[in-house]
């Protein structure tokens, strides 16, 4: 399989380091208020990265962090009168929970800056050992000028990045560009004890740390969004790579694309944002997935309800193939080229969009085995399958209902067929529609109409 790598700008043949376990990191949320659907489409991606990389056999360490500590939080809190620990847990509860109505499966661990504090200050003072970092007035800077090749994640040179980039100001840094590893600490701010005074991390140190904590000095694959490359991983590369010596920190460095509500990028900060809550009391997970996967990860998404709705219908198609009953008797439908576009999909870069094409076909196919009086039981199977790789449940009425509405649905769909005799075709289909809202599929063939969960 080939994986686009920022680094290199190019798609590179993908294999773990040892051929067996691949170590993955994904920046996660800053708790400090609800999660919006570009983190969802995000954490949705690397969710079908992980599942598919298990589904080729191979074992996948997923750790992904809560900066539970950070400038938002404080400033949040303080607005809040409540206590900045205590506002990022409500918000990492609600995280959880929702990624859980997403079906998106729990990290194998997630660290969090609080808890992470002496790996974190014994890397700076590494740093500061090595001569990278120079301590400062209670703070703690990386020299950015010391580290070659910095600025290569985001191929721009030094002068560059400061042509409006966001500097923190300080008159105690040596180069603008220098990133504060630690904060010192301020009136009323949490604080923790380090060499250097009271204070506490700054963002970027967090994520090295608990990365050579967790997942050891070079990982396999680093996720996060397009705008975390500036500064944010540009700054992990610096201070992993000359806290080690220069073995290189990431193998594969991955960036989703940014979804937009309108013609801006969805933020928290900015107040531009539709939360996963508000969308999954109007769609459901599969809709949600779908409608995120259909997109090339890569590339920047548009949120709109009406694209949310295509995609429902869409996931409703795949739980009505998934779910048919009433197997024919004529040759079985074969799957196997269908299983093979997906996977060539997959590996090409995690193309999703084709490798849903390949669902639709298969499901389209199953539909039609199903009318032709075939065999279609395995090609189910590998719809169900190659479904739950990206994550979707295909979830239609829940198991053991159908045996007690049969009776019903069968009065019903035969009442159905007396009206559209009868030309009462308005409330033929209204009895369809209502059937549709409650789960029911029904179909017309030439042998009359038929029922099907989904």
């Amino acid at each position: 399989m080939k994986i686009y790598n920022t680094l290199s700008g190019r798609k590179e043949e993908f294999a773990p380091a040892d051929g067996k376990t691949v170590k993955m990191y994904v920046c996660g949320v800053t708790p400090y208020a609800p999660a919006h659907v570009g983190h969802a489409m995000s954490y949705t991606f690397f969710d079908a990265v992980r599942r598919y990389l298990e589904f080729l056999g191979y074992s996948v360490v997923h750790v992904q962090n809560f900066t539970d500590i950070d400038d938002k939080i404080i400033e949040r809190a303080a607005r809040a009168e409540v206590d900045p620990a205590k506002l990022a847990e409500r918000y990492i509860a609600e995280f959880y929970d929702e990624m859980d109505s997403l079906n998106i499966r729990r990290a194998s661990l997630y660290p969090r800056a609080t808890e992470e504090l002496p790996t974190i200050v014994d890397m700076i003072q590494g740093l500061i050992d090595k001569g990278y970092a120079y301590p400062a007035n209670g703070d703690v800077y990386f020299r950015v000028r010391k580290k070659d090749g910095y600025g290569s994640l985001a191929r721009r040179t030094l002068e560059g990045m400061l042509a409006g980039a966001r500097i923190e100001p300080s008159s105690h840094k040596e180069h603008p560009m220098d990133f504060a590893l630690w904060k010192g600490a301020k009136k009323g701010e949490p604080e923790w004890p380090s060499p250097w005074g009271p204070g506490r991390p700054g963002w970027h140190i967090e994520c090295s740390a608990m990365c050579h904590h967790h997942l050891g000095e070079t990982i396999d694959i680093h996720g996060g969004g397009q705008d975390l490359i500036f500064p944010h991983h540009e700054n992990e590369i610096a201070q992993s790579e000359s806290y080690t010596g220069a073995k290189p920190f990431v193998r594969f460095w991955m960036h989703n694309g940014l979804v937009q509500l309108g013609e801006e990028k969805m933020s928290k900060s900015l107040g531009i944002l539709v939360t996963v809550k508000d969308a999954l009391q109007k769609f459901s997970p599969d809709a949600l997935r779908l409608f995120f996967l259909s997109s090339y990860y890569r590339s920047p998404l548009k949120f709109s309800e009406e694209s949310v709705e295509a995609a429902e219908r869409g996931a409703q198609r795949l739980r009505s193939a998934a779910s048919i009953e009433g197997q024919g008797t004529g040759p079985d439908l074969d799957s196997d080229p269908y299983r093979r576009r997906f996977v060539e999909a997959m590996d090409d870069d995690f193309n999703t969009p084709q490798a849903i094409a390949a669902l639709f076909d298969l499901a389209r196919q199953v539909n039609r085995a199903f009318d032709e009086g075939r065999r279609f039981d395995e090609a189910q199977s590998t719809l169900r399958e190659l479904a739950e790789v990206l994550g979707l449940t295909l979830r239609g009425l829940e198991s053991g209902t159908q045996a007690d509405i049969a009776p019903f649905v069968d009065l019903l769909v035969e009442m159905r067929g007396e009206l559209r005799k009868a030309k009462q075709f308005e409330l033929a289909d209204s009895i369809r529609a209502r059937l549709q809202a409650l789960g029911v599929t029904v179909e017309d063939t030439a042998q009359g109409g038929r029922w099907r969960k989904g």
